[in-house]
């Protein structure tokens, strides 16, 4: 019998946009929570800013 796995969607938002005042990006992906509890951080590219920035795991 195969295991179920843990993948659960998450929600990935920009943390340099409000220090600009302007639209925050948001990504959506999906993580393994047993692997990595912890919040995931990944830079990706925030069009309204035109360059790639640091993005954090939303509750």
């Amino acid at each position: 019998m195969a295991k179920k796995g843990a993948r659960v969607i998450i929600t990935l938002e920009c943390t340099e946009a409000k220090k600009e005042g302007r639209p925050a990006s948001r990504y959506s992906t999906t993580k393994n929570k047993q692997n990595h509890p912890e919040r995931l951080e990944l830079k990706k590219y925030n069009p309204f800013l035109r360059r790639h920035t640091m993005h954090r795991e939303t509750r």
